[in-house]
């Protein structure tokens, strides 16, 4: 019997322990190092739940990484053990990077307190006013507190307005029997710029700001979590360091240092060693910035495909630093060969400060003294790596082996 591709892979030793999922960030653990003051501050506040009365409304910020979920969920658990005691808690958490609609938030709410014999709020479909009525009725059939977590609130706030804020921050207003509390966790303080200012009272009673980590906090975290998921020994204690330095320096992000250990190990497996070294954390920083890279790219519209695709012509061609001219022109010859309607300049500027703020490109403002300012353009991405992704889409192919004309202008002269 032949041997499957596999075969290599599931003979040799794993180094991980049985759950590598120990090292992804949904995993919480039954303590969260150099947590403890936001985990008492956030406990305080949520203590009131246990008696029986609502507790205030709390904003919790703090940059990626800075376990902010981690707390919150951490708590959610803590909660479920001491309501089985003293009460009826509900804890809800929903992540708003994926349901981000008025309506997905008020039907998934509603739908935590429809017993599973009776007819659930659907997908779509149905009013709004109604989706929040049968919530309202359901949720207040008994003595209740219900805490409900909005995570990455603010992409909620962009995608679809304050309205569903409004809805949830004034419920009580409404309820006889349940009360219901809400966290909103965020990235950036800036969103609360975007609500009404009664919703912002409202959802604002507590603050709560989480820092960053330093490099010997998230050495602790790695430690921590190393010695769950990996075999003994498997890992050189210089990885660990490495891998909290290299996060240390992008803003204390413990989710980056717990992905570099990770794929670090996995490379290290995948290549049949017996220890995870600094040679595979660096491999790993590599592979993940690759990978992040090329997903940016890949969900790119067409329009800015196409207008990447220019700039990287422009590069093969010996032009590294163009302005907005030069990628307006070559964008407009390759709407014309691929048969795309060609959009404004002034849209074409709007595309070109996105792709900056992804960090694909890097467009800085230059003056030319009299004659005004401009942009100066270069790529910030490796060129073959994102050529080859911009490749995999059907309109790109068609410009596959293209070349383009270059304009000679006064502040650039073609290679000799």
């Amino acid at each position: 019997m032949e041997e499957s591709v596999f075969q290599n892979y599931l003979k040799s030793d794993t180094l991980f322990k049985k759950n590598r999922d120990i090292l992804r960030p949904s995993y919480i653990p039954e303590n969260l190092p150099h947590r403890d003051y936001q985990i008492d501050q956030l406990a305080s506040i949520l203590a009131t739940a246990l008696r029986g009365d609502r507790p205030s409304n709390v904003l919790v910020f703090g940059k990626t990484g800075t376990g902010k979920t981690a707390v919150v969920k951490f708590l959610g658990k803590e909660i479920k053990k001491s309501s089985d005691e003293m009460g009826t808690i509900d804890y809800i958490y929903l992540n708003c990077e994926v349901v981000d609609t008025q309506y997905g938030v008020l039907a998934n709410i509603g739908n935590r307190f429809i017993s599973d014999w009776e007819e659930q709020i659907p997908f779509t479909g149905w009013p709004t006013e109604k989706v929040y009525n049968m919530l309202k009725e359901k949720m207040d059939s008994k003595m209740r507190v219900a805490v409900i977590i909005l995570d990455e609130i603010d992409k909620l706030v962009y995608k679809s307005g304050d309205d569903v804020l409004y809805h949830l921050s004034k419920i009580n207003d409404d309820l006889t029997q349940a009360k219901v509390s809400i966290i909103g966790i965020s990235n950036e303080l800036k969103f609360t710029e975007f609500l009404d200012p009664r919703i912002k009272s409202r959802l604002g009673e507590e603050k709560m700001v989480f820092p960053p980590y330093n490099a010997e906090q998230l050495r602790d975290i790695l430690m921590q979590r190393a010695e769950l998921a990996f075999r003994e020994g498997v890992v050189e204690p210089s990885v660990i360091s490495l891998c909290a330095a290299l996060a240390a320096q992008e803003h204390g992000d413990a989710r980056r240092a717990l992905e570099l250990l990770r794929v670090a190990g996995e490379l290290a497996e995948r290549n049949h060693e017996d220890k995870v070294t600094e040679t595979y954390v660096y491999k790993a920083k590599n592979k993940i910035e690759l990978d992040c890279v090329a997903e940016v790219i890949r969900t790119l519209p067409t329009q800015s495909k196409l207008l990447l695709f220019g700039m990287i012509l422009n590069e093969e061609g010996g032009r590294e630093k163009l302005n907005t001219g030069d990628v307006f022109s070559t964008y407009k010859e390759l709407c014309k060969k691929t048969g795309v309607s060609v959009l404004t300049q002034r849209r074409i500027t709007d595309l070109i400060s996105e792709l900056d703020m992804l960090g694909i490109i890097h467009a800085r403002v230059i003056s030319k003294g009299r004659y005004g300012r401009t942009r100066e353009i270069t790529l910030s991405v490796p060129i073959m790596e994102a050529k080859k992704v911009l490749e995999e889409d059907d309109i790109i192919k068609e410009l596959y082996g293209q070349k383009i004309k270059i304009q000679a202008t006064l502040d650039y002269m073609p290679r000799t």
